[in-house]
């Protein structure tokens, strides 16, 4: 038999007629050396074909094949096959098979195709068979080009989140795969996974499900005792509908229980349901819904609605009781690209205040602090603006709770109209730069309409009495008319005239009750009310700038200059008495004190408990003082000798202050400071509060603020009020890394150091070092300089500290408030020790309660298509632990193990 060989580097096509000529040719020998010239061939061996016979290793197909390989293509004319070496591929319309050698057989139609083994002894080169359903692996195939059937040697598919692995398999027509002890898993390690469910009998539809018989689970060659007789697994590449299976759940205080159990419904393309819930032998039970709707480059969002029932002890026992919560969770995103000009957003966080305490669910997430939160805080926002106009519009929802005291604030709704700044005198055609005093005034308007309610959550109405005796509403105006006057250059004057008027549904009178001896409200007068006020004001600023040359023997060369900016503004204003019977605003009524044993005369206002507020009482002509403060260093830098670079050593220092020249007594307001710096990295921000006035006590022990300055009577300037410290601290394993100067390119060759890189995969690279990828399975031992590995632990710790120094008890011996401190720390870190061990920890510590606060402890091991994870919570009220290992895909999101020491079951868990 005599085969002709060339050297194949380009795509040759054969048409089906290709193929039946070369089998009419009954060429005996044709020899063609490889990378030499086509040898003569003896006419004598040619003969010639019958034509009334009809070739029976004719290739009749239906479209062309194509076909290519990198090292030779030989044609056998006596067996009619082409056999492809290196690299091979084979096309036939939409299916394509790669592999190192593929042997087509033109009298069957068929196409064998399997890999080698290189000098290290891998297999390299493996088929690789792709058509609509998906790619395969294999290690060997036959395959018909008409039938579209094939015989298949340990086949590798993936389908859905899994891999289906077959020692031998069967392709038929409808392209569906018939197997037996195939193995289905999520581990990427298809010739040894860790763990697979073993598949005594398979059929696999791709893109859409997997049936099976009877299978098994086997984790790390074990076989476990775990049997189902029959399985459907589906593997939409789409997200499906299906029910979601509970998990098993036992408690000392609620007894057995499933949880989690549901239905998830994939209704579209655009939004999906999900409704899960919870039974207790004890009958407490739960019921969680959720959604998710996205349309694209328009919004998007998540809706979560939960009420849990829980029943704790037994009825007839003193310590039985009952809980009802709710949770509501919203957010909404609009694309930026949808419509520039309108907006809506949400964000919703609604529960009842023993809702946290309650539900667990999240307790040993390190990223919940629900638990340690009392604040919870919701706003639905909608906006639009006119294009090319100063006009802007805005209407929120606002809600905010506080579960320590049950109390909640809303706001529903919140209206907003505002028209920007604008010249109403500036001329359109002017001529030239310069303006006069007309041109330069300016007018804005600002519009707002709010009804708001404050109650606890037990006392919260919304029929029409609460509305009225509850909620407060009303609007308000506000038009400033202002002008910029530079004066003597390096000063900018801002004279202005400011307007507000307020519109009010109702108005309280007060009186004085003698069984109680106090102010109550007396009667409450609905109707539209309109109250305004006036005021006038003038404003200048400047900065200051000072430089400073340090004392060279003690900061030495490297410091050049320090230079102070001190920014003083100083502000004058006047406002008329509108507790003026002439305006209406304001009433006083007479009642006899038996403590003091005087008729005391009481003023107040109609709407001084409005939303908002009253026009102040008494004339105030008032002037404001402020000074700002920043501290800059320059100094030379270590990178450039002729460079330099600036040092804030001191980022804000502001003490502001005001003087009312037109009242009668303490007109000087008390003295704010606020600053913020940055030490070693860290934002540090304090601030404090002074009041230049001495305190005495009234007849009846009262403290009062008198006129008296408290450097008169303790010898001090100020008296301080309160104080508060903040700062917070960052810092890690990069945080101390020496840095390499000198080396500051990365090598393209290099590993990166993935933790959760893999390894070269030997059978599909044919350039595999076994060396390399040693080093890529240990990508994180970095050679040092001696030769030895380089261990590296990364870990960060994150450290925040509050002080507050407020108001205790009055001291009378001191004529002063004792002070009451409050401070926390909290503390929040992680450490992995290797790149599959991680250890997070978060905890704090209250020094004015003495006690830890919530801690929480987790420890993580990847195991690679596993997970362990272990909680604790060592101390408090959640004192518990949870140990739980499971596998990473979601679609066996119920194959776990766990074990856990539930908090309920604590003594003092409520």
């Amino acid at each position: 038999m005599t085969l002709i060989r060339t050297k194949v580097y380009k795509t040759l096509r054969l048409t089906a007629l290709t193929f039946a000529l070369m089998s009419l040719s009954q060429l005996s020998t044709i020899a063609l050396g490889q990378e030499t010239p086509i040898q003569a061939i003896d006419s004598q061996e040619i003969q010639e074909p019958d034509s009334t016979k009809t070739p029976s290793g004719s290739f009749i197909i239906d479209a062309e094949v194509q076909y290519k390989a990198t090292d030779s293509i030989d044609f056998d004319l006596a067996t009619q096959k082409t056999y492809l070496y290196g690299n091979a591929e084979v096309s036939y319309q939409e299916v394509l098979l790669k592999a190192h050698t593929i042997v087509l057989d033109m009298d069957s139609s068929t196409a064998l195709a399997y890999g080698t083994v290189d000098s290290v002894g891998n297999e390299t080169g493996l088929p690789v068979f792709t058509d609509p359903s998906g790619e395969y692996t294999m290690r060997r195939m036959k395959y018909n080009f008409k039938t579209e059937k094939a015989i298949i040697e340990h086949i590798v598919t993936e389908q859905g989140e899994g891999f289906v692995v077959g020692s031998k398999a069967k392709k038929i027509e409808d392209n569906s795969y018939c197997m037996k002890n195939a193995k289905y898993t999520t581990c990427d390690h298809h010739d040894h996974p860790h763990f697979y469910l073993n598949l005594t009998k398979a059929k696999v539809i791709p893109g859409k499900k997997t049936i099976t018989g009877p299978a098994y689970l086997v984790v790390e060659d074990v076989k476990l005792p775990i049997v189902v007789p029959f399985a459907m697994i589906p593997t939409t590449s789409s997200y499906s509908s299906g029910f979601l299976f509970p998990s098993y759940r036992d408690e000392q205080e609620r007894g057995f229980g499933l949880t989690d159990g549901g239905y998830y419904w994939a209704a579209s393309d655009y939004f999906d349901f999900m409704v899960k819930g919870d039974i207790f032998t004890n009958g407490s039970w739960a019921i969680r819904t959720g959604s998710n709707y996205k349309v694209r480059y328009k919004y998007s969002g998540r809706f979560n609605f939960q009420y849990i029932t829980n029943i704790f002890s037994e009825k007839d026992l003193p310590d039985y009781r009952k809980t009802k919560d709710m949770a509501i969770n919203w957010t909404h995103r609009q694309d930026a690209k949808a419509n520039p000009y309108q907006t809506f957003s949400a964000s919703v966080n609604f529960s009842t205040s023993s809702f946290d305490q309650n539900n667990i669910n999240n307790l040993y997430n390190p990223a919940n602090n629900d638990i340690s939160t009392n604040t919870k805080r919701s706003s639905i926002s909608y906006g639009k603006r006119w294009a090319g106009k100063p006009y802007n519009f805005s209407a929120n929802l606002l809600h905010s709770q506080n579960s320590r005291d049950t109390t909640i604030d809303l706001t529903l709704p919140d209206l907003t109209f505002t028209v920007n700044r604008f010249y109403p005198f500036k001329k359109k055609d002017k001529v030239g730069t310069k303006e006069n005093m007309l041109e330069k005034i300016s007018v804005s308007y600002t519009g707002n309409m709010k009804n708001y309610v404050h109650a606890k959550e037990s006392e919260l109405g919304v029929d029409g009495d609460s509305f009225i005796t509850q909620w407060k509403n009303g609007a308000k105006h506000s038009i400033p008319v202002a002008m910029n006057l530079k004066f003597l250059k390096h000063f900018t004057v801002t004279p202005s005239f400011n307007y507000t008027e307020r519109w009010y549904l109702s108005k309280v009178e007060q009186g004085y009750d003698e069984e109680t001896n106090s102010v109550v409200n007396t009667d409450t007068i609905t109707g539209f009310n309109r109250v305004y006020d006036y005021s006038l004001s003038a404003g200048t600023s400047t900065k200051i700038y000072t430089f400073f040359t340090p004392w060279r023997k003690l900061f030495g060369n490297k410091v050049d200059k320090i230079r102070h900016v001190a920014t003083p503004s100083v502000s004058m204003s006047y406002r008329p008495d509108f507790s003026d019977p002439s305006y209406g605003y304001y009433d006083w009524f007479e009642y006899y004190d038996e403590e003091r044993d005087e008729i005391v005369r009481h003023d107040y206002s109609y709407y001084q408990n409005s939303l908002y507020g009253t026009p102040g009482s008494g004339k105030s002509g008032s002037m404001s003082v402020s000074l700002g403060n920043t501290l800059e260093m320059k100094v030379k830098s270590d990178k450039d000798t002729t460079g330099f670079k600036k040092l804030k050593i001191l980022e804000s220092l502001n003490f502001s202050t005001s003087h009312n020249f037109l009242a009668d007594s303490l007109k000087w307001q008390p003295v704010n400071m606020t600053g913020r710096t940055k030490l070693f990295g860290t934002n540090v921000n304090f601030g404090a509060r002074f009041d230049p006035y001495a305190i005495d006590t009234t007849s009846t022990g009262q403290p009062i603020r008198v006129n008296e300055s408290v450097l008169s009577q303790q010898g001090k300037l100020l008296r301080l009020e309160s104080a508060n410290l903040s700062f917070g601290l960052n810092f890690g394993s990069d945080t101390f890394k020496k840095k390499d100067k000198k080396n500051t390119t990365t090598d393209p060759n290099d590993i990166e150091d993935d933790p959760n890189a893999l390894p070269p995969d030997p059978l599909n690279n044919q350039e595999f070092d076994p060396q390399a990828a040693f080093k890529g399975s240990n990508a994180s031992f970095v050679e040092g300089d001696d030769g030895y590995a380089k261990f590296e632990i990364p870990w960060n710790i994150s450290l925040n500290y509050s002080f507050r120094l407020s108001k205790g008890t009055f001291n009378k011996s001191k004529m002063d408030y004792d002070f009451k401190v409050t401070s926390d720390i909290n503390l929040n870190g992680n450490v992995s020790l290797t790149p599959k061990w991680r250890i997070n920890f978060s905890s704090g510590y209250s020094f004015d309660l003495n006690e830890i606060a919530h801690t929480n402890i987790g420890i993580s091991r990847d195991l690679h298509c596993w997970s362990m994870n272990f909680n604790l919570v060592p101390v408090g009220r959640y004192k518990s632990y949870f140990f739980t290992i499971r596998v990473n895909s979601s679609m066996l999101q119920d194959l776990k193990y766990e074990k856990r020491n539930h908090p309920r079951d604590n003594g003092n868990f409520y």
